[in-house]
């Protein structure tokens, strides 16, 4: 799979459009481009079993979060709505994200 420029980013505030966890917001803790996927904190938690080790006798099961798709996260504006995000060149050239409905940059 061909590696993609992606409109979320790391420590980015989202929100869930879609699945079990619609609605719920949280911050972008990892993104993996090449998959198109990202995992949120708090969102999509499962449980992995751990076998019996030295450190851990008894064995454990721990909650993490998995991954999501990235089509089901879309970026809050500063309002704590979902909005669409562009990229554009700024006055030096460089490229930036903004939200289309308000035209404001995204740090």
């Amino acid at each position: 799979m061909a590696k993609v420029k992606l409109k979320i980013k790391k420590e980015d505030t989202v929100i869930v459009l879609s699945g079990n966890y619609k609605g719920k917001q949280g911050k972008v803790i990892s993104v993996n481009p090449t998959e198109q996927r990202a995992i949120v904190e708090g969102i999509n938690m499962v449980k992995r079993h751990i076998k019996p080790s030295t450190q851990q006798p008894q064995g454990t099961i721990i909650q993490k979060e998995a991954t999501i798709h990235i089509s089901n996260l879309s970026l809050m504006d500063n309002s704590g709505k979902p909005a669409k995000v562009g990229r554009k060149a700024d006055a030096e050239g460089k490229i930036v994200r903004y939200f289309k409905q308000t035209g404001e940059i995204i740090k």
